[in-house]
């Protein structure tokens, strides 16, 4: 008799070290079965594949072999029995044993849903156009159009011009067309629209027939017979829920609503409703009758899995029953952040760290808190979280000979890391996360990276920030640029006229005219074994989407002004 061997169920974990975070996958018992050894490990899916990096992206089986090579900048989760990878030509489709099944490399390619997965290329005139591989890669319906969603149902809404948009099937033939500006995806027969980006919004059916006439702001693609819709055309926050009547379920005067499955949706009241952007406090809801099922309590709230949802109320972290309740027999986790139940176990991304929790709340598995470095000195990681929209994890050094010297550098450490007075009761409008890394470590030197993002609320997106910290960790010293060059040498007229031929040398767009004027004497760096790195803040030289332009420059390209008997030169040879 044959017995199928069950194969036991892996989770990611990472371990901090002077290399960088390295992850690996521990069994439910918090042990480690694949060595910590990748430079980041998603889950493993239900074929059995997990996706991680290891120079490249590749993926594994569970006994981590490789069946796809770590050789792509990324790869998608798969679905359908395939997974979108990119390289440096653009997209491309592997099986789950990494055959390409593409014949060429695409500029973008959706996951395959129903078979069909969206593609899009530049034409000859140099237009944007989309269409849909097969699971074999083919193009079965060709790229054709100026827009392409996602199948559903055997159908894809797809734009065929400027206010026409058409509902074709999965053969690409035309089944109907819509003479308007605006058009949503197809679901549950149902389609929203607007005449002109001007008019309101409403749905038509799949002949045609308009059958929710247009009198929304926003009107969002239906689910288990409920939509989301906005009731305001001015830009206010007016959501509500409808069914396939247009008749509201929900009455439109929230701030937002989420449809979270099993027939439950949260929904948002205004934190300050002189200012919605600052978010929403959140009441669960019956889509099926509109009934509040609680008052407006928790923070945030995730989709429904099997029975429970994952919430968080002031600065914790825990599960709710569909009553909207909070779940008997499962942990209340300190944190913000979401849970998810994986086998026997809880995994929880709460306060930006992942933990492992058994069902009675004991820790299965946690990162350490403590990097050793040499002897007896090691990085210590400390959290600040004194409001719910600010959390900083700085490091401070624990083990130094001259113990003023070390609580020196761990008070620079603390300052630059953005540990400074918050306001625990007040509602701020923005949110700060800050972490940091070990950039370098060699003999006496140590180079921490401290990383940050400010985000405003209702802004388009965020600004980072970033700060290298040169440390001796023998005698507390904290290098700036000029300490890696000899007294009296032009340093700075050196490495600006490096930085100038290089960026005159770069053939990306992302640079400003006229905007490098050179380096500051201060101007941040930092260094590994054979090279000095000099660094621009975001927008400084060039556009947002350059993240923090940075210059390697060889030691043996300015080895004439380096000051090799100097403290900083010899801390690292």
């Amino acid at each position: 008799m044959w017995f199928k061997r069950v194969v036991p169920r892996l989770f990611p974990a990472s371990v901090r070290t002077v290399e960088g975070t390295k992850w690996g996958y521990i069994n439910e018992s918090g042990k480690f079965v694949l060595k910590p050894q990748y430079g980041d490990a998603g889950d493993f899916q239900e074929n059995g594949l997990a996706i991680v990096r290891l120079k490249g992206a590749g993926v594994i089986n569970q006994t981590g072999r490789f069946v796809v090579e770590p050789k792509y900048s990324s790869i998608s989760p798969f679905t359908e029995g395939r997974a979108v990878a990119m390289d440096d030509k653009g997209f491309l489709i592997i099986n789950e044993k990494g055959k390409v099944l593409t014949s060429k490399s695409y500029s973008f390619i959706s996951p395959f849903q129903e078979g069909r997965a969206v593609f899009q290329i530049t034409d000859e005139n140099g237009k944007i156009v989309y269409g849909y591989l097969d699971l074999n890669g083919k193009e079965v319906i060709p790229p054709k159009y100026q827009y392409a969603f996602d199948f559903n149902d055997g159908r894809g809404l797809v734009q065929v011009k400027e206010k026409e948009y058409a509902l074709i099937d999965l053969n690409g033939k035309q089944l109907q067309t819509f003479p308007y500006e605006q058009m949503n995806g197809y679901s549950e027969g149902l389609l929203s629209f607007q005449k002109t980006y001007q008019d309101k919004a409403g749905y038509v059916d799949e002949a045609g027939k308009v059958v929710i006439e247009p009198k929304f702001g926003m009107a969002l693609p239906f689910q288990d017979g409920r939509a989301v819709v906005n009731a305001s055309t001015d830009y206010k926050n007016e959501f509500g829920l409808i069914d396939k009547k247009g008749a509201y379920i929900i009455p439109p005067k929230y701030n937002d609503i989420n449809i979270l499955g099993g027939n439950r949706a949260s929904v948002g009241k205004a934190i300050n409703a002189t200012e919605p952007y600052l978010g929403s406090v959140y009441a669960i809801a019956d889509t099926q009758s509109g009934k509040l099922l609680t008052d407006f309590i928790y923070s945030s709230v995730n989709d429904f899995q099997d029975s429970y949802s994952s919430v968080t109320q002031d600065e914790t972290s825990f599960f709710i029953t569909k009553k909207g309740t909070r779940a008997t027999g499962l942990p209340v986790i300190r944190g913000i952040g979401t849970l998810t139940l994986a086998g026997s176990i809880i995994k929880a991304f709460v306060d930006q760290r992942l933990t492992y929790y058994a069902r009675n709340g004991n820790v299965v598995y946690s990162q350490n808190i403590t990097i050793p470095l040499s002897g007896k000195v090691f990085i210590r990681e400390e959290k600040y979280m004194p409001n719910k929209d600010y959390l900083v994890y700085f490091p401070q050094l624990d083990g130094m000979k001259d113990e003023n010297a070390e609580k020196r550098v761990n008070q620079v450490l603390k300052k630059k890391s953005q540990v400074k007075p918050i306001d625990p009761n007040a509602q701020l409008d923005y949110s700060y996360s800050g972490d940091f890394s070990v950039r370098f470590f060699q003999k006496a030197l140590l180079i921490l990276e401290l990383v940050g993002y400010n985000f405003p609320f209702g802004a388009a997106h965020g600004m980072p920030s970033q700060i290298e910290v040169p440390i001796n960790i023998k005698n507390g010293s904290i290098y700036v640029l000029k300490d890696l060059f000899k007294p009296g040498s032009d340093y700075v007229k050196v490495l600006s006229e490096i930085i100038g031929k290089q960026i005159a040398a770069s053939e990306d767009g992302y640079y400003f005219p006229d905007a490098y004027k050179g380096i500051s004497p201060d101007q941040p760096f930092y260094v590994n074994n054979e090279s000095l790195f000099i660094y621009f803040q975001p927008y400084e030289i060039a556009a947002f989407a350059a993240g923090f332009p940075t210059f390697e420059i060889p030691f043996s390209e300015i080895e004439s002004i380096i000051n090799k008997e100097g403290d900083f030169w010899k801390s690292f040879h």
